[in-house]
């Protein structure tokens, strides 16, 4: 039996085909040896066609189809890249045809819906995974594994900043579709923070602010959130829409500290700067392709029947402290919060390594955030 599950591949549907699904996901599937697409999702006619010419996939449907797609028997499992108020119920929907589901994050907008996604997993005995791609990512795990050996003694601190240029019509800026700086780059720092700690917070406060420009009528342009972990650890993050491309987090320790530049890029390198006694040591870690890493875990958790590490948990607490954030920017008060300890986190043994390819793929009635490719 095992193998015949070696050679077998988990045939996927990606569901939705925007930007990062074009740009990052399908061509990640090559690499990937024990997944391959079979199926597209979208509501856009021209990007089922020429996408499935492009892949040679043979079956496409509409949202309208979804369920046909679910039940075709031609597919194990889906890739969700919807619209992030659209993941619930396409994971419930999938679970129920007892479909498993790798679903990015943000995992949904409000705790109800995470919830109900793991319900609907745990109740159809399918795997559900959040694509927390950095839970596979070599750098941000040596970080990891740098914090646990206490090289930069006890850490203390963490601060980071994520900023983004994010072009007036991108979905990312409307607030129906579950949009805003938290739920889409903010949730890097915080779930960053959260395994370097190895814990949860307790309380959390947030402060936003916003130019007056048409593209932030509906969500803020930038928010500054201050977090504090137990044993009296303090972690700080400003996140933004209106900034030039900035991709870093800092951990200070009480003997040195760690920078990670482009901590959170999904190509191209990453660096670690480690400070310990004032002796700074530089380190380049390669790119490599995060998102055929993602497919093959997933896909390897079907096939051994194993519990994927970015779990529902994982998600739910996420959205949990997000939520407390934005309820913390409403009242101007700081917020208490509970969130349940995840039973596994991130370490170094689930790094994957698949080289990076530099070609970028043609987009199909889609842009990247910024507007440029």
């Amino acid at each position: 039996m095992a193998a015949t599950n070696e050679k077998r591949k988990i045939r996927y549907a990606v569901v939705g085909l925007g930007w990062f699904a074009q740009e990052a996901a399908l061509p990640a599937f090559a690499p990937a040896e024990n997944s391959e697409v079979v199926a597209l999702v979208s509501d856009d006619p021209t990007k089922r066609e020429e996408l499935s010419k492009q892949y040679g996939i043979q079956r496409t449907y509409s949202y309208e189809e979804y369920e046909d797609c679910l039940t075709s028997k031609e597919v194990d499992a889906v890739y969700i890249a919807l619209p992030n108020h659209l993941h619930c119920e396409y994971t419930v929907r999938a679970a129920n045809q007892a479909i498993h589901v790798l679903c990015e994050k943000p995992m949904a907008v409000t705790e109800q819906e995470c919830e109900a996604m793991i319900k609907a997993a745990n109740d159809n005995g399918v795997k559900l995974m959040i694509a927390y791609r950095l839970h596979l990512e070599p750098a941000n795990l040596e970080a990891v594994e740098i914090l646990r050996s206490q090289q930069i003694g006890e850490p203390r601190i963490f601060n980071s900043v994520f900023t983004q240029q994010v072009e007036e019509g991108n979905i990312r800026l409307r607030d129906i579709t579950g949009g805003g700086t938290l739920y889409d780059i903010g949730i890097y720092c915080i779930n960053a923070v959260r395994y370097l700690f190895q814990d949860e917070p307790t309380e959390v406060f947030a402060v936003a602010a916003s130019k007056e420009e048409q593209r932030f009528s509906e969500v803020e342009e930038m928010a500054t959130a201050t977090l504090r972990f137990p044993n009296e650890r303090l972690a700080t993050f400003t996140c933004s829409f209106g900034g030039a491309k900035v991709s870093t987090y800092q951990v200070v320790g009480t003997k040195g500290d760690l920078r990670v530049e482009s901590a959170y890029t999904w190509h191209g390198d990453l660096k670690h700067y480690l400070t310990i006694d004032g002796e700074t040591q530089e380190r380049t870690f390669p790119a490599h392709d995060q998102l055929a890493a993602e497919f093959t875990y997933f896909s390897d958790c079907i096939l051994q029947d194993k519990d994927p590490e970015p779990s529902g948990t994982e998600g739910l607490n996420d959205v949990q402290i997000i939520q407390a954030l934005y309820r913390s920017i409403g009242t101007g008060q700081p917020v208490r919060i509970k969130n349940i300890d995840p039973d596994t986190r991130p370490t170094s043994d689930q790094a994957i390594e698949h080289p990076a390819t530099e070609e970028k793929p043609e987009l199909i009635n889609a842009a990247p955030p910024s507007g440029k490719s």
